[in-house]
């Protein structure tokens, strides 16, 4: 097909626009809409859908701070064979496995994906019952403490979004009422951390809290996961100083300093 006649091809030139994008964000670092806009020489609304399909891929991300964006972990695993999520499994690697000792059970550090999580590392306490291998697979952000950590970092606007799409049920547990899930993320920012019990997976149960960078941005967060017997609402409690201390400690070593 010759150049011109691609170029009037709407698929295609999509495809170019969403590359340049990426190319942009790869020399930049972050950009906001209108300069993405700007740069491409395309309306805003065109360069809000192009950032939308791709944030839904995990190719950007955006800021929830700032609202600008930045490469996200998907295009990370494809072009820099997973340089950045290496880095982040690297650095909680003995800190989980540590934890996993102390607490008995399992251990996980994972990582926004769109609309997923992403497992990156795992430790396996000796109290474990289930050797599941969750490196490498992703889970929803509703069902999972994790997802809803990350969740609850997220600007009113994105989290508006998100709970505007269906909150699959994964289990009679999972949490689909959109307000319902709204009021437990407002918990999660008061008190730091997130639970679930048994909405992913029957007889599973969590408590996650985030692991922070230098820009004070949610990039990854770690996981305390068991049997429901084990972990649950009384348990939970008993576990929340040593996850903490793990979450500062791989915060630490992203480049998080704690202020006053």
């Amino acid at each position: 097909m010759p150049d011109d006649t691609r170029r009037r091809d709407p698929a295609v030139q999509s495809v170019d626009r969403a590359v340049s994008i990426l190319e942009l964000l790869a020399k930049a670092g972050m950009a906001g809409v209108t300069e993405i806009a700007g740069e491409l020489g395309i309306s805003k609304s065109a360069a809000f859908r192009l950032l939308t399909t791709l944030e839904a891929r995990g190719l950007v991300e955006q800021d929830s701070e700032r609202g600008k964006y930045a490469i996200g972990y998907t295009a990370v695993l494809l072009a820099a064979g997973s340089a950045r999520v290496r880095s982040i499994a690297k650095m909680s690697h003995a800190v989980c496995q540590q934890l996993a000792l102390e607490v008995g059970e399992t251990v996980n550090v994972a990582v926004p994906d769109g609309t997923e999580v992403l497992t990156v590392d795992q430790a396996l306490g000796d109290a474990a019952v289930m050797a599941i291998d969750w490196v490498g697979k992703r889970q929803p952000l509703h069902a999972t403490a994790v997802g809803k950590v990350f969740l609850a970092s997220m600007p009113r606007d994105r989290i508006a979004e998100f709970l505007r799409e269906p909150l699959i049920a994964h289990t009679p547990e999972t949490i689909t009422d959109p307000g319902e899930l709204a009021a437990q993320l407002d918990q999660v920012r008061d008190v730091g951390y997130a639970t679930t019990y048994e909405e992913y997976e029957v007889g599973l149960a969590a408590v996650a809290m985030p692991i922070r960078d230098l820009t004070e941005q949610v990039v990854a967060a770690i996981t305390i996961s068991g049997p429901a017997f084990r972990v649950n609402e009384r348990s939970v409690p008993g576990l929340l100083e040593p996850l903490a201390s793990a979450a500062a400690t791989i915060s630490w070593r992203a480049g998080h300093v704690k202020h006053g």
